[in-house]
């Protein structure tokens, strides 16, 4: 599916924002894991989360989904090895999350996904997983298809984390309380804590300390965290409130920017700290976004966000003083492409390093950005490996221009959004993938004044 977006003036309206994709993956595991009957309310009932759902009712049926409620049932068979290879779509999260839970569990099973899946890294996962002594074998390139074998999963692991991933993390935690084990994590580079939060309120055994390089305790002395989760029965509430996914939020925040009038409400956006950094990043780049009607829910952080156009300029990602540059990236690794769309329509240039963990995502997103650059006429510097730079082009519309997706939906929906600041319109290749995060992505758009259509 093609999609092309016209230049449109003018974004306003109200919008609530949809379920988050992290959270709602999350939630479906470790509700199953509660083994109790449980509601889960603001589910994103897109692509990814179902295909985690499935994963989960092939190894014991217990998720019944409608619409974005989902009942999770107490079992009443014990987990088992699945008939068949376990499909997890385009879903890297829900992939390794699922490594980790079945590991955890003792079971046998194969994990498969698409073309563009079966060329992720899992061997981050594998490897401790196996240290754990979780049994798996990949690809000899560390792809999938993953087979997992029956293992035993032993007490008290430590793991010290490589490479700053909430989703590496996530799958180590869930091994251990699927195997009723204690298991501790460092993470140098503090990640998204979905999982974290979700066992707090639980009620689980959970204690996240900070590491210091020293005893002042500055900022640069900020090593990151050490978590330990202790083995404890969790408590199965009620219910649970999926918060608006601040990635999503994202796109319809950006719009919002580099429209010439207009104002948007976003209501029900995650702001979780470890995520929601975009936010203090857009401000300080001169956004006009305001935040009303805090509140927490489900033990997340949540918010209305107001936006105006604004008249943004460029930054470094190393200037910003209350953050360590090295623990920037890692908070807005998902909103990068859309930074850059809003730094592309800027006043003067914008500087973005460390961005190695973007080359493997869903695709290569920084040659993916450089490409639609490329396309769309905006000057950038970048190796295509771990930086760019790049050349704002403020109060400046671009000529119409087609643009590949490369079958990635962030970066599908980010040059959309571009389109908006376009004199002919931006033509997009291959944005079916949008469907595995943002469902009705064109249509919530349109509804706030963005033009949309599909081409052929």
């Amino acid at each position: 599916m093609n999609l092309i977006s016209f230049k449109s003036d003018l974004i306003n309206g109200n919008i609530v924002c949809p379920g988050d994709k992290s959270i709602s993956q999350r939630i479906l595991i470790l509700g199953w894991l509660l083994n109790k009957d449980v509601t889960i309310s603001g589910f994103l009932n897109a692509e990814d989360p179902l295909s985690t759902a499935n994963a989960l009712n092939q190894i014991s049926d217990s998720i019944q989904i409608n619409g974005n409620e989902v009942i999770i049932k107490e079992r009443t068979i014990e987990p088992k090895d699945p008939e068949n290879p376990i499909d997890l779509g385009n879903s890297g999260t829900g992939m390794r999350l699922m490594f980790g839970l079945i590991s955890g569990l003792g079971i046998e099973a194969t994990l498969i996904g698409d073309d563009s899946l079966s060329n992720r890294p899992m061997k981050r996962v594998a490897d401790p997983l196996k240290e754990m002594g979780a049994l798996n074998n990949l690809n000899r390139g560390g792809t999938p298809p993953i087979e997992i074998s029956k293992g035993k999963i032993i007490d008290d692991f430590v793991y010290e984390m490589p490479v700053a991933s909430a989703q590496v993390k996530s799958s180590i935690m869930l091994a251990a309380i699927a195997a009723k084990k204690s298991v501790t994590v460092i993470e140098e580079n503090p990640t998204r804590n979905h999982t974290e939060r979700m066992i707090e309120y639980f009620k689980g055994n959970i204690e996240i300390s900070p590491i210091w390089r020293d005893e002042s305790k500055s900022l640069n002395s900020f090593m990151g965290n050490k978590i330990t989760c202790k083995h404890k029965e969790l408590i199965c509430p009620d219910h649970y409130d999926v918060v608006g996914d601040f990635s999503s939020a994202s796109f319809l925040i950006v719009a919002g920017l580099i429209s010439k009038s207009g104002k948007l409400i976003i209501e029900n956006v995650g702001l979780n700290p470890s995520r929601s950094l975009l936010i203090k990043i857009l401000k300080s780049m001169g956004g006009n976004i305001s935040i009303s009607n805090e509140r927490m829910v489900s033990n997340e952080e949540v918010a209305d966000i107001t936006i105006s156009p604004s008249k943004l300029k460029g930054f470094n990602v190393y200037d910003l003083v209350d953050v360590r540059a090295d623990h920037v990236i890692p908070n807005i690794i998902d909103e990068i492409p859309i930074l850059c769309i809003a730094a592309a329509f800027a006043e003067g240039s914008t500087m973005l390093g460390g961005l190695e963990e973007l080359t493997v995502k869903e695709s290569n997103r920084l040659a993916a950005i450089c490409d639609g650059f490329d396309a769309i006429g905006i000057k950038y510097f970048s190796d295509r490996e771990s930086s760019i730079k790049l050349y704002g082009n403020y109060n400046k519309d671009i000529d119409g221009a087609e643009v590949d997706s490369h079958g990635d939906h962030r970066i599908a929906m980010s040059f959309l959004v571009a389109g908006m600041r376009s004199k002919n319109g931006i033509k997009v290749r291959d944005c079916k993938n949008i469907e595995t995060s943002f469902p009705n992505f064109a249509h919530i758009m349109n509804s706030i004044g963005m033009k949309i259509n599909e081409k052929n």
